[in-house]
C-alpha cells in the first residue's frame, strides 16, 4: 500500500509547492534531531524528509497521484507493477515505452537560491539569571549574506551565463537502445552542478557563493523561569542559504551552572541547613538567604533530623503562567562529639526521665549514639 505522502506533511492534495515547501520546513524545524532528542522524533524526520523530496519533485508526485509509490521497489504501483527490474519508477517506464520524459518535459534546473540551514549556540547562565531572566550577550559564528554581491554571487558589472552544455536546461540526456525500444535518462549536468547557469566572473568576496562567514553580536532575552536544556528560537538569525537564501532560525541552548547551595527541581528550590541538637530540641528562630534576599523561619520545638521546612513561593518563577515555586529547607540535626562534665551528668539525668539505663546504653552500642536516638524520639 502506498504511503500517504500528503498527510504526513499534513497539506492537501490541491496544495502548491510553496504550501508543501511551509509545511515542510515548519515539521523539519519541529522534529530536527538538534532541536528534538527523541529517538522517535529522528524517524519522523526521516518520513517528513522522504514526503518532501516525492512532492516537491514534479515526476514523483503525479506518481503519487496515479497511487503509486515512487520510494517503493519499482515504483509500488498498483496491479503488480512493482518487482525487481531495470527500471525503477514511473519515470522509467514511461521513457523505455515513449523515448521521452513523463510530462512532456524535464524537471528544470536547480535553484541556485535556497534556505540557509538552522544553527544551534550553547549559553551557560547562573542560577539567578535563569529564574529571574537576563538579556544576555551572544556572539555568533554563521554565514551572512554577501554585502559586494548581494548574494549574486557575481562580480561587480557581470553576471550569470546560460550553461553552455545544457543550455540551460540543468541536465543532459543519453539515448540507449534497448529490446523495448529507445531509452532516453537524464542526469544533472556537470558543467553548471544542475544550476542551469554559470559564474564567469565569480564575486571576488565569496567566491561566487553569494554569502561569507563572520561573527556577529546579538542580545538574546532570556524568560524568567527557563530550565537546563530549553532553547530559545531566534528566528532568521541562523545560516544564510546559498545564493542568499532565506536564513534559517537560531537556537539557544540554555545550560545552568551548579549553585553553591541550591539544587533545582523544576521549579522548586532545595538546599541543607545543619542545626545543633539542642536547637532542634527546644526550638529556634533561623535566617536563611533566599534568591530573593534573607528570609526568617521558625524552627519548632523537637524538630526531628531529617525533617524540611517549605517556604512557598519562595522557588523560581513559572515559564508559563502566574507564581512561582516552593523552597524547601531540609534539616540535618547535628548531635555533639564531646561534651563537659556538666553536659554529660544533664544528658544522663534526661535520661533517666526517661526510663532508660545509661550504663546499659553504652554496652548495646555507645551512650551518646543513643542518646541521639533519645533526641530522635525512638
Amino acid at each position: 500500500m502506498a504511503k500517504d505522502y500528503y498527510g504526513i506533511l499534513g497539506v492537501s492534495r490541491e496544495a502548491t509547492d510553496d504550501e508543501i515547501k511551509r509545511a515542510y520546513r515548519k515539521l523539519a524545524r519541529q522534529f530536527h534531531p538538534d532541536v528534538n532528542p527523541d529517538p522517535e522524533a529522528h524517524d519522523k524526520f526521516k518520513e517528513i524528509n522522504a514526503a518532501y523530496e516525492v512532492l516537491s519533485d514534479e515526476q514523483k508526485r503525479q506518481m503519487v497521484d496515479l497511487g503509486g509509490d515512487p520510494l517503493a521497489p519499482g515504483g509500488g504501483m498498483p496491479g503488480g507493477a512493482g518487482g525487481a527490474g531495470p527500471f525503477v519508477g514511473f519515470q522509467d517506464i514511461m521513457d523505455a515505452f515513449f523515448g521521452t520524459a513523463a510530462g512532456g518535459g524535464s524537471r528544470g534546473p536547480r535553484p541556485r537560491t535556497r534556505p540557509g540551514a538552522d544553527a544551534i549556540l550553547r549559553l551557560e547562565l547562573d542560577l539567578v539569571e535563569t529564574a529571574f531572566g537576563v538579556e544576555a550577550p551572544i556572539t555568533v559564528d554563521t554565514a551572512v549574506l554577501c554585502t559586494q554581491c548581494s548574494g549574486a554571487g557575481t562580480a561587480p558589472g557581470t553576471h550569470l551565463a546560460t550553461c553552455e552544455v545544457c543550455s540551460g536546461r540543468g541536465e543532459v540526456q543519453s539515448v540507449q537502445r534497448t529490446f523495448l525500444g529507445q531509452v532516453v535518462s537524464s542526469r544533472p549536468c556537470q558543467n553548471c552542478q544542475g544550476h542551469g547557469t554559470t559564474v564567469p566572473n565569480p564575486c571576488p568576496t565569496c567566491a561566487g557563493d553569494g554569502r561569507i562567514r563572520t561573527r556577529r553580536s546579538l542580545t538574546v532575552k532570556i524568560p524568567a523561569g527557563v530550565e537546563d536544556g530549553m532553547r530559545i528560537r531566534l528566528a532568521q538569525q541562523g545560516e544564510v542559504g546559498p545564493g542568499g537564501g532565506t536564513a534559517g532560525d537560531l537556537y539557544v541552548e540554555i545550560h545552568e551552572r551548579p549553585h553553591d547551595v541550591y539544587s533545582r527541581k523544576g521549579d522548586d528550590l532545595h538546599c541543607r541547613v545543619t542545626l545543633p541538637m539542642t536547637a532542634a530540641a527546644l526550638g529556634t528562630r533561623m535566617t536563611i538567604k533566599t534568591l530573593d534576599g534573607e528570609e526568617n523561619i521558625e524552627v519548632k520545638p523537637g524538630t526531628q533530623p531529617a525533617s524540611t521546612l517549605r517556604i512557598r513561593g519562595k522557588g523560581v518563577p513559572h515559564l508559563r503562567g502566574q507564581g512561582r515555586g516552593d523552597l524547601f529547607v531540609h534539616l540535618d540535626v547535628k548531635t555533639p562529639t564531646k561534651l563537659t562534665v556538666d553536659q554529660e551528668r544533664m544528658l544522663r539525668d534526661f535520661a533517666k526521665t526517661r526510663g532508660e539505663d545509661v550504663a546499659e546504653l553504652s554496652k548495646q552500642g555507645g551512650f551518646f549514639s543513643r542518646m541521639r536516638d533519645a533526641f530522635n524520639g525512638h
